[in-house]
């Protein structure tokens, strides 16, 4: 869900409205959780099972479970991540045990880097991350859409530039 103003971007009761991440930021982390894991798998049967003897390669089992446990906890993780932005600031809200919600004025950014890696491009995916004058609220949106994150790039330099300018 995407909002065009700050005015839109507020339900009825003033509440701002929420924007969650997309699946596709899901879908990468379990991949590679399962590549990692399932490598990881492998490679303890194999080894146990050529130098310990057969029954010691049951300990391959033990990755098998973690990725099962991690499969799990990304779910939790990725649900938990989402966004908005109101009149003068951004919210983000992240955390499943220790909730964080970091509270961004528009006044207060520097820079707004929208970032790309390989893995995270094969996926379509995209990084925000914003800089202000204090480091500890500057804060991270993971893996966006490249358009949405490069619209909402270009929205918070916009109001960071017209915040800063009355200021």
């Amino acid at each position: 869900m995407e909002t065009g103003s700050p005015e839109e971007g507020r339900a009825a009761g003033g509440e701002p409205v929420w924007t969650a991440l997309p699946p596709g930021l899901l879908r990468m982390r379990r991949l590679l959780l399962a590549v990692w894991l399932g490598a990881a798998a492998v490679a303890v049967g194999v080894v146990l099972g050529v130098t310990a003897g057969p029954v010691w390669s049951a300990f391959a089992l033990l990755p098998l479970a973690l990725l099962a446990w991690g499969w799990a906890l990304l779910g939790r993780n990725w649900r938990s991540w989402r966004y908005a932005e109101r009149a003068d600031d951004l919210l983000i809200s992240r955390g499943v045990l220790w909730h964080e919600e970091t509270v961004v004025p528009y006044g207060r950014l520097q820079l707004v880097e929208v970032t790309s890696g390989p893995v995270e491009r094969r996926f379509g995916l995209a990084t925000v991350q914003l800089h202000t004058a204090a480091a500890a609220t500057d804060a991270t949106i993971p893996g966006l859409r490249p358009t949405e994150a490069e619209r909402l790039r270009d929205r918070l330099t916009e109001l960071g530039e017209a915040r800063s300018a009355g200021l």
